[in-house]
C-alpha cells in the first residue's frame, strides 16, 4: 500500500471528501498520528485511506477551517436543490390528481 504525506496547500477535493466523510464533526486527541519526518521535525497529522493509498494529512489550523467550510458548501449547496425541482420552487410544481 502507497503512503503518501499530504499539506493543507496540496490538498485535493477528493482527500477534502474523504476527511469530511471520515470526520464530519472534526478529528480529536485520539485521531492524531504524531511522527518525526525525514529533517527529524515533529508532524501531527490525520489518517485516510483509499484502497490503494494511506493519505497522512498534516494538521494545520488552515486544514480546520478548510474542512468546516468544505462541509458548510456542501450543506448549502444541498439544501438549493431540496427545495428546487429544475428551478421550479415546490409551490410552482402542479401535481395530477
Amino acid at each position: 500500500m502507497k503512503r503518501v504525506i499530504v499539506d493543507y496547500a496540496k490538498l485535493t477535493s477528493d482527500i477534502l471528501d474523504l476527511l469530511v466523510e471520515k470526520f464530519p464533526t472534526g478529528y480529536g486527541y485520539k485521531d492524531i498520528i504524531t511522527f518525526k519526518n525525514a529533517k527529524d521535525e515533529t508532524v501531527r497529522a490525520v489518517e485516510v485511506r483509499t484502497e490503494d493509498t494511506i493519505y497522512l494529512v498534516k494538521i494545520s489550523l488552515k486544514l480546520e477551517e478548510t474542512m468546516e467550510d468544505y462541509d458548510a458548501d456542501e450543506d448549502n449547496f444541498d439544501d438549493a436543490y431540496d427545495n428546487d425541482f429544475e428551478g421550479v420552487a415546490e409551490d410552482e410544481v402542479e401535481e395530477d390528481d
